[in-house]
């Protein structure tokens, strides 16, 4: 199974498309948001093209293939303009592990959800690409696809064999590959 992951559009229609784009040149099975997709939040500028309505547009057209968890900016209403449900918080098993997917202003590497040594967990939030291991459980931080804090617009990719997080020139910024 290959899982494209994003996180905090913030309402931007530009980013919106090139993950949409980034998630079919992939072929990934599905694709992960981890929140903040329409707002852009009282403490953030507005990022590039913001055009909430038009971001919808761009995800409803893979609705099927999305799996939205709702982030600190996400209201109620803006289930009303998306074809996909938003969700608390996500586990999808794999044959070797768990994957967590969670918006990161909750639960994060600070404060892990109920998780074992060996699960992933994945998140943003914070705007900041990172991997880091935490007791035995794979603590990766996307990033932000519009307004990175760390200069580094970013998406995710997890397979069996790795998790990684890339640039939108397929850089890979930070990678963590799986040995069992």
């Amino acid at each position: 199974m290959k899982i494209l992951v994003a996180t905090d559009i913030h309402g931007s229609a530009y980013w919106a498309e090139q993950i949409v784009d980034k998630f079919n040149q992939s072929k990934a099975d599905c694709l992960v948001l981890l929140g903040d997709i329409y707002n852009h939040g009282p403490r953030n500028p507005f990022p590039k093209d913001y055009a909430p309505a038009k971001v919808a547009e761009i995800l409803n057209g893979i609705g099927s293939k999305v799996i939205s968890v709702k982030g600190n900016c996400d209201s109620e209403v803006d289930q009303m303009i998306s074809g996909f449900p938003f969700v608390s918080d996500e586990v999808i098993f794999t044959e070797k592990r768990r994957l967590y997917f969670t918006h990161g202003h909750i639960f994060n590497k600070t404060n892990l959800p109920m998780v074992s040594c060996g699960d992933v967990v994945l998140y943003g939030h914070f705007h900041i690409s990172e991997i880091v291991d935490v007791d035995g459980v794979t603590c990766v931080n996307v990033g932000s696809c519009s307004l990175p804090k760390d200069g580094k617009n970013a998406y995710c990719l997890i397979d069996s064999n790795a998790v990684t997080v890339f640039d939108f020139d397929g850089n890979a910024i930070v990678q963590k590959r799986f040995d069992d």
